[in-house]
């Protein structure tokens, strides 16, 4: 039987064979992975540790914060704080960055966070995640918010943990995608699965149907298209999965393929879409396309996208490579 490879393990083969990433990235994304091992433990109890249920608090999103929201924030921050691999972090949780305090080393990477990806699910017992994205500090004294408005194609590690069954933390350093196991009873995180691939052809889609009547023109098209099955243009027949939690969604699509999308709708007419850039379109994008697939905002990369403030939205449409592309030329020829 061959050795059970740990996380550790495997980037420490990234750092010193393959020279993907350097030592204090490695260390970064260690303490990160322990972080989400505190957060499933918290999940994991659900109501024996008493941490269902919402809070009298919103975020800076104007959403009612659940209790395992704050919870996963502060152990987030908490375990990333005093390493001395960060200058600062950012999370969808918090109006403004996080500046490493004085009293501990400053590092070279920023660190941006959904500390509890599909919130809606946690009192349903329904899979959820915590969602990461790292980028270099631009040179310089100091730190500022502008100093983490970069494209998403300047990260240098993104990944996810999904808490659901099982454990799984998926993690791209630029050299593929690779997904680690939770093994408790080691209390450590195994590879379970290297150079993840999604087919670039589905039969599945992902979106929440009930918003149809407020969607742009191109979405309405692609998914009637879909819905018209084997008599319709695409002559073949499609089935919609939808979780309401990316992390999920997402994972199934990494796992077995298919296309999920979050678009823009005329309720908000204002905002480019529902989800933010910074700490869920832009680390899922590189996944997926680490993986072989694509992710635009209907437009143009996902990735190519210079955000102009921490909260930014997106207009999300990400998964196997054919049916994000027949979307994106939807939008460009209408």
């Amino acid at each position: 039987m061959a050795p059970k490879i740990s996380l550790t393990r495997y980037l420490v083969t990234e750092q010193r064979i393959d020279g993907a990433i350097p030592a204090d990235l490695r260390l970064l994304l260690e303490v990160v992975a322990r972080a989400c091992k505190s957060i499933s433990l918290a999940v994991n109890k659900g109501a024996l540790g008493g941490v269902l249920g919402a809070t009298e608090s919103e975020n800076i999103q104007g959403e009612v914060q659940k209790k395992l929201d704050i919870i996963a924030n502060e152990v987030l921050i908490e375990a990333n704080e005093w390493g001395g691999h960060l200058a600062a972090m950012a999370s969808e949780e918090m109006e403004g960055i996080y500046l490493v305090p004085n009293r501990y080393p400053q590092g070279e990477y920023l660190l941006l966070f959904d500390p509890l990806d599909g919130s809606s699910n946690i009192d349903v017992n329904v899979s959820i995640g915590t969602i990461f994205s790292v980028l270099k500090k631009p040179e310089g004294v100091g730190v500022s918010e502008q100093d983490f408005l970069q494209p998403g194609r300047n990260q240098v590690a993104a990944g996810y943990c999904v808490f659901g069954p099982q454990t799984t933390l998926v993690l791209t350093v630029g050299d593929g995608v690779a997904m680690f196991t939770l093994d408790r009873e080691q209390g450590s995180f195994v590879l379970t699965q290297e150079n993840v691939k999604i087919p670039e052809d589905t039969k599945e889609f992902a979106i929440n149907m009930s918003n149809m009547r407020h969607w742009d023109a191109p979405v309405k098209r692609y998914i009637e298209e879909c819905l018209a099955g084997k008599d319709g243009p695409r002559s073949k027949d499609f089935n919609m999965r939808w979780v309401a939690s990316m992390v999920a969604d997402v994972h199934r699509i990494l796992t077995r393929g298919g296309i999920f999308m979050y678009p823009w709708d005329k309720r908000e007419p204002e905002k480019a879409g529902k989800l933010r850039l910074m700490y869920e379109a832009n680390p899922m994008a590189w996944l997926v396309e680490q993986a072989g697939g694509a992710a635009t905002n209907g437009r143009q990369r996902i990735l190519d996208i210079q955000p102009g403030k921490l909260h930014e939205r997106v207009s999300v449409a990400l998964g196997s490579k054919h049916e994000v592309e027949r979307l994106t030329n939807y939008h460009l020829e209408g």
